[in-house]
C-alpha cells in the first residue's frame, strides 16, 4: 500500500494547516468529550480517553481546554450532546470508504455526506456495504531517519506486534488493538522516536488506481470528506501507485 502510506503522510503535513485554522482542536475536544460520556472521565480506567487526551496533547492543545472538554462529556458542565455514527460509501473506481463522525444532527451530516460523495464521482451505500473489508488494529509509526532498523524490529516483534511494514521515509507497526500501548511503550523505552500511535482501520484488500484521472476524483473526495466538521476519520481501501499519487496530490 504504497501510494495509500504516501497519502497518510500528505495529510501529517496539512494536519499543521488544520491547527492553524482550529479545526484540529475541534475534532479532538469532540472526541474528548464523547470518549468521557461513554467511558467515564478518568483516563486511566478508559483507554479511548487516555487516546483522545495524548492526541490533543501532541496538537500542543492547553491543559484547561482538554479538562473542560472531559467535564462535558461527563455532564459536569453544560455542552452539545455529540454522537457517534458511521457512515459507508464507495469512490470513484470502487474504493470502499469508511467514515467516523461525531456530530449533534445525524440527518444533516448523512445529507451533507450524501452531497459530498455525489460531487466526487461516489455514491454513500448502506450500512454493511464496505465495513467488513476493514479491520480495527492499532498503527504505529517511527520516521526511518537514525532509527536502527534491526532494533526496531526486535522491540516490535518482542513486544507484541503483529507486522511492521516499511516505506521510504517511515516504518508503520501494525498491532492488535489490546496491544497498542504495550508496544508503543517497548518502543519508547528503547529509545525511538514515536511519530503517531493510534488505533486505526485497515483495510483486508485493496483497489489499486492508475487511471490519473480516477485517483485524483478519489483524493479529492478524501480530502473533502477530511475537511468536514463532523468527520472525525476517514479510511479507504484505494493503492494509487507514487508516481501517479506524487503528480494527483498536488492538485488537490
Amino acid at each position: 500500500m504504497a501510494g495509500h502510506s504516501h497519502w497518510a503522510q500528505i495529510k501529517r503535513k496539512k494536519a499543521a494547516q488544520d491547527a492553524k485554522r482550529g479545526k484540529l482542536f475541534t475534532k479532538l475536544i469532540r472526541e474528548i468529550m464523547v470518549a468521557a460520556r461513554l467511558g467515564g472521565g478518568d483516563p486511566s480506567a478508559n483507554p479511548r480517553l487516555r487516546a483522545a487526551i495524548q492526541a490533543a496533547k501532541a496538537a500542543n492543545m492547553p491543559k484547561e481546554n482538554i479538562e473542560r472538554a472531559i467535564r462535558k462529556g461527563t455532564g459536569q458542565e453544560p455542552g452539545t450532546t455529540w454522537e457517534e455514527a458511521t457512515y459507508e460509501g464507495y469512490g470513484p473506481g470502487g474504493v470502499a470508504v469508511l467514515i467516523k463522525s461525531v456530530t449533534d444532527n445525524k440527518r444533516r451530516t448523512v445529507s451533507e455526506l450524501r452531497h459530498i460523495f455525489s460531487k466526487c464521482g461516489g455514491n454513500l451505500a448502506e450500512p454493511g456495504a464496505v465495513s467488513w473489508i476493514f479491520e480495527q488494529k492499532g498503527l504505529i509509526i517511527i520516521s526511518r531517519d537514525g532509527s536502527d532498523e534491526e532494533k526496531l524490529l526486535e522491540v516490535a516483534l518482542e513486544a507484541g506486534a503483529e507486522d511492521i511494514r516499511e516505506y521510504e521515509s517511515e516504518v508503520e507497526i501494525i498491532t492488535a488493538p489490546q496491544d497498542l500501548e504495550a508496544v508503543q511503550s517497548a518502543l519508547k523505552e528503547a529509545g525511538f522516536n514515536i511519530q503517531s500511535a493510534r488505533v486505526t482501520m485497515v483495510p483486508k484488500t485493496t483497489v489499486k488506481l492508475e487511471d490519473e484521472k480516477t485517483a485524483q476524483q478519489m483524493l479529492r473526495l478524501m480530502e473533502t470528506l477530511e475537511d468536514h466538521d463532523d468527520v472525525q476519520q476517514v479510511y479507504a481501501n484505494f493503492d494509487i501507485p507514487d508516481e501517479i499519487m506524487e503528480r494527483v496530490s498536488a492538485k488537490i
